[in-house]
């Protein structure tokens, strides 16, 4: 099992993540609601929700939302935030325990992707949407996005020919908007429409002081030795130059279909 496909790695991660990930991720999960019509009160699912970038902004717009995460640590941190129209369930988004239908639109912002059987996951999200609702789906490009995309690219300067690390199977089969689109529509949905967003990880240099905190999620730079993370912390301020921000430029394909 990978690190990501482990509940017990996202509950130790849970706080870490909200506090970087999150408001990375809640850019795209904005670009995604944009994406889609829905009316107040609408009926919102968010699989594999992570603290919740998407559920929250939703039920800032007055959806009703449910989100679920195979991760306590993750739901708990959602449940937090005490919204009155957000629940928060510990759920497998492999096997959602919901109806056939019962939602308006069914989102998974970088979530789905994570799954082992993650067409699994793309069927019961078009299961649960009601007839001519939405899907919506984002996934990353290429070699991920922020830090892991940093860590990987500064890899490949100082250590030519070292592998990196393994994407999620899925981020690869849904690398191409046609892969991508064929895929939705295998799961159920109708119509896919894929676009492309990129928006700027903004790296505060100040941070590669506490380089662990940073990089610390990524296998890229748990595997490699002191020496190696020296050099590496090096390479980035090579790049930052008298920058005080390094903008990591990221972009995910979102994925936008109707049941």
């Amino acid at each position: 099992m990978r690190s990501f496909e482990d509940s017990s790695h996202w509950d130790t991660a849970a706080q870490h993540y909200e506090q970087t990930a999150h408001p990375f991720t809640a850019k795209y999960a904005k670009a995604a609601l944009a994406m889609v019509a829905l009316s107040p009160g609408a009926r919102v699912l968010d699989v594999a929700a992570g603290t919740g970038a998407l559920a929250l902004e939703a039920a800032r717009e007055g959806a009703q939302v449910l989100a679920t995460d195979f991760s306590p640590g993750m739901v708990a941190r959602i449940a937090a935030q005490g919204l009155s129209n957000v629940e928060a369930r510990v759920m497998d988004g492999q096997a959602l325990t919901l109806a056939d239908g019962a939602f308006d639109a069914v989102f998974s912002i970088f979530g789905v992707i994570m799954f082992p059987d993650w067409r699994k996951g793309l069927s019961e999200m078009a299961r649960v949407t009601r007839p001519g609702g939405y899907g919506v789906v984002a996934t990353w490009r290429d070699s991920g996005a922020a830090t892991f995309l940093l860590l990987s690219q500064v890899r490949q300067t100082l250590f030519p020919g070292r592998e990196t690390m393994a994407m999620p199977n899925a981020v690869i089969a849904l690398s191409e908007p046609e892969d991508f689109a064929r895929e939705m529509a295998a799961a159920g949905f109708a119509d896919p429409q894929i676009e492309a967003v990129t928006f700027d990880f903004e790296l505060d240099i100040a941070a590669l002081d506490t380089p662990d905190t940073l990089f610390g999620m990524s296998p890229d730079w748990t595997s490699l030795t002191d020496a190696d993370k020296s050099a590496v912390v090096a390479e980035v301020r090579r790049m930052a130059g008298d920058r005080a921000i390094l903008p990591i430029p990221s972009t995910a394909l979102i994925g936008v279909a109707r049941r």
